[in-house]
């Protein structure tokens, strides 16, 4: 299937296509494009559209009247909640992507960090994935020992 997001992806929309390929889609294709042919793309195709306004997937206002980005959606909509690893790793990618919540996770300025640097130092948004998936790959696995560890 085709995930279809916006073009120089920062924090969201990298933590995605990390979700999408290692638990909802193995198979998935992203596509990066321009902000105003995310929609028009996805029907296009008969692809899912994520993290762009309108799009099937992007930041939603929660029950609790929080707002949730689009990693946390997708891990809602999918029921991968009950992975405590990634409920925690969760936290840390809306402390990186809501602005305003920046300091409810002190992981989050160092992966909005990343993110933005991602950005400075790569062009091909194909190719920044790519090499952004070993960030979430360990910062995961990272989770998976914090929420086992006994706590301090």
């Amino acid at each position: 299937m085709r995930w279809i997001t916006r073009r120089r992806p920062k924090t969201d929309r990298i933590a995605c296509p990390w979700l999408i390929t290692r638990f909802i889609d193995p198979d998935a294709e992203i596509v990066y494009v321009d902000a105003d042919r995310v929609l028009a793309e996805a029907a296009e195709t008969g692809g899912h559209s994520f993290d762009a306004p309108g799009a099937e997937f992007t930041h939603e206002v929660s029950a609790d009247e929080r707002e949730l980005c689009t990693f946390e959606v997708l891990v809602e909509r999918f029921g991968l909640g009950d992975d405590p690893a990634l409920a925690r790793l969760a936290t840390i990618v809306h402390a990186a992507d809501v602005r305003e919540d920046l300091a409810s996770d002190p992981a989050g300025a160092g992966l909005l960090a990343i993110g933005e640097g991602g950005l400075l130092c790569e062009s091909d948004d194909d190719r920044l994935l790519e090499r952004a998936a070993f960030v979430y790959d360990a910062l995961y696995a990272w989770c998976e020992r914090e929420v086992t560890r006994p706590p301090r």
